[in-house]
C-alpha cells in the first residue's frame, strides 16, 4: 500500500503564506479554502492525499522543463491499474519490487511524450539514487511517506506531485481511487527534452556476436512476475505481467527491442507504509551480473555504475560494450542471485 500523499515542507510554506492572505481576502477565503481542501481516497484506507481535481485538458501553464531534462513518471502496476496509459511511449522503463513483492514502474520519457501517462502512484526512496544519472529530470508521482518528502525536496530533481502541479493532474473515470490518477506531460514540458537527455549509460550499435538463443524470460518478485516473449514480427519482446499481456489503453501491446535483466542488491529501506511494511530499497549504483535480451537471443553482461551520476555500462564477457537496439529499453530490477 502507498504511504504517499502528505504535505511537504515547500507545500507547508506555501500554506502558511495563503493563510495571511486570506486575512486579508476574506471575500475569497471560502473559495481558497475550497480547493485547498484534503480528501481522502475512498475505500483504500490509505493516508489523504492532497490531490486537487483539474480540469480534463489543463494547459501547459506550469514552469516548464529546459533542454535536457527528462521526465520520470512513476507508474501503477497492480492488476486494478491495468492497462496503463502511455507506457508504450517511453524511452525506458525500470520496474522496482515494492512492499509485500509487489512491483512498480518508472517511466522516462525524452524523445516522445504522450497525451497523458498513468495511473501515477508515489515515490520510493531508491528513485532518488536512480534519478540522479539524469540532469535535474522531473519526476511525476502521487506523494510519498511523510519522512520521505524532505528528501525528494533536497533532491537534485523537479518534484512534481499534484501538490506542486495540480493542473497537470486528473482522476480518470473507469477505475478506482488510487489506480486513476493520470499526469499531461505537456503541463509539465513545453516540447521533448530529445535523445540526449537520455544519460543512461546505455550502447546502441549493431547485434552483438555470440549469445544464446532464447524465446521468453521470466523474470518473479515474491508477488510479482513479468514476462518476456520474443516476436520477430514485431522485433521486439512482447511484455506480460503477472500472466496477463502488457495491452495499453490505446491497444498497444507493448514490445520493447531490448530488455535487460539487472542483478542488484535489494534490501530493507528506513521507510514503511501505513501497515507498517517496510520498503524493498534497490540498490543501483555498484556493478553485478546481468542479462540482455535482444534480438532473440540472450547475452551474459557485466553492469557498472561507479557514482550515482554516472549512468549504468553494460559489457560482454570481453569487456567490450554490449550494444542495445535502437527504441525502448526495459530494465528490470532482480534480486541478485
Amino acid at each position: 500500500m502507498d504511504g504517499g500523499g502528505h504535505v511537504s515542507p515547500r507545500q507547508r510554506a506555501r500554506s502558511r503564506r495563503a493563510a495571511w492572505t486570506s486575512i486579508l481576502l476574506a471575500a475569497m477565503t471560502a473559495a481558497a479554502l475550497t480547493a485547498g481542501c484534503t480528501r481522502h481516497d475512498p475505500g483504500t484506507g490509505n493516508p489523504p492525499h492532497h490531490t486537487r481535481t483539474p480540469a480534463p485538458t489543463p494547459a501547459p501553464t506550469h514552469s516548464v522543463a529546459p533542454a535536457g531534462s527528462p521526465l520520470a513518471v512513476k507508474i501503477d502496476n497492480v492488476s486494478a491499474a491495468r492497462p496503463q496509459t502511455g507506457l508504450d511511449a517511453a524511452d525506458v522503463v525500470y520496474a522496482e519490487q515494492v512492499e509485500g513483492g509487489l512491483s512498480r514502474l518508472m517511466a522516462v520519457y525524452a524523445t516522445k511524450l504522450p497525451r497523458t501517462v498513468g495511473p501515477v502512484r508515489s515515490a520510493r526512496e531508491s528513485d532518488l539514487e536512480l534519478l540522479r544519472q539524469f540532469d535535474r529530470p522531473y519526476l511525476a508521482f502521487s506523494g510519498a511517506q511523510h519522512k520521505l518528502l524532505p528528501l525528494i525536496d533536497k533532491a537534485p530533481l523537479r518534484a512534481e506531485s499534484p501538490d506542486e502541479a495540480p493542473r497537470a493532474y486528473y482522476r480518470g473515470a473507469g477505475k478506482p481511487a488510487p489506480h486513476n490518477l493520470y499526469v499531461h506531460p505537456s503541463a509539465l514540458l513545453s516540447s521533448t527534452p530529445g535523445k540526449g537527455a537520455l544519460t543512461t549509460g546505455f550502447h546502441y550499435g549493431p547485434v552483438p556476436s555470440g549469445g544464446t538463443r532464447a524465446t521468453s524470460r521470466t523474470v518473479r518478485y515474491p508477488a510479482a512476475r513479468f514476462t518476456f516473449t520474443w516476436s520477430a514480427g514485431r522485433g521486439g519482446w512482447l511484455v506480460s505481467m503477472d500472466g496477463t499481456p502488457t495491452v495499453t489503453t490505446s491497444g498497444v501491446r507493448v514490445a520493447p527491442p531490448t530488455v535487460v535483466v539487472q542483478y542488484v542488491k535489494i534490501r530493507t529501506s528506513g521507510y514503511h507504509d501505513v501497515l507498517g511494511n517496510h520498503t524493498p530499497y534497490t540498490e543501483t549504483v555498484g556493478s553485478g551480473k546481468a542479462e540482455v535480451l535482444r534480438g532473440g537471443r540472450s547475452f551474459a553482461a557485466t553492469w557498472s555504475r561507479p557514482t550515482a551520476t554516472a549512468g549504468t555500462a553494460f559489457t560482454t564477457t570481453d569487456g567490450s560494450p554490449l550494444n542495445f537496439a535502437a527504441g525502448q529499453v526495459w530494465v528490470v530490477f532482480a534480486a541478485r542471485r
